[in-house]
């Protein structure tokens, strides 16, 4: 079985993105950055919700290419272009860069991607998260936690009906006072 990843960058008040859909809060140092890229290396699929394939493939095809791009935009352009990527959606209709599209029942594909052996999947965007977690899919949560406070915005938890526990497998601080924590979810 596949293990499932939720991960994103998260304030000290719990969520991914400020009122608005702010996240500029959540800039990543260069070392925080290349976690991430290497993150997005060991990566055997990547799962989307709208929101964030809007936002990642606004600047991913073609950062690469921008004036003033750093080798590291490069090095993470170039995994996530070739990275295989599901989207979920009932409103887009095409999607590019390595990457599928999925309009029917999100978690019967979750589930079913993480029976295929097909490397560890990461999943990312409030709303699909949010479905995956309240099914019991995720194995994995990853909080890089900014230390500042939002006051409001998209949480990165969704309510659940149940507890769940966790385990914790990796503590790490990075530059700006960001603290990464991983946690496995207990069986």
């Amino acid at each position: 079985m596949s293990p499932l990843s939720f991960g994103m960058n998260v304030s000290l008040d719990g969520y991914i993105a400020g009122p608005g859909d702010d996240i500029g809060w959540s800039v990543p140092s260069d070392e925080l950055f290349q976690w991430w890229s290497d993150r997005v290396a060991a990566t055997g699929t990547a799962l989307y919700g709208r929101k964030l394939w809007e936002t990642m493939s606004s600047h991913w095809p073609t950062a690469d290419q921008q004036p003033g791009v750093t080798p590291a935009e490069i090095e993470f352009a170039h995994r996530w272009q070739s990275m295989p990527k599901v989207v979920f959606s009932k409103t887009d209709r095409q999607v590019d860069w390595n990457t599928r599209l999925v309009t029917s029942d999100a978690v019967a594909e979750i589930a079913r991607l993480k029976a295929d052996d097909g490397g560890p999947i990461d999943i990312g965007g409030a709303t699909l998260a949010a479905t995956a977690m309240q099914a019991g899919l995720i194995d994995e949560y990853i909080l890089a936690t900014a230390p500042v406070l939002v006051g409001g915005g998209t949480p990165f938890f969704a309510a659940l009906d149940n507890w769940v526990n966790l385990n914790l497998v990796e503590t790490r601080t990075f530059p700006g006072g960001v603290t990464l924590t991983r946690y496995e979810t207990r069986r």
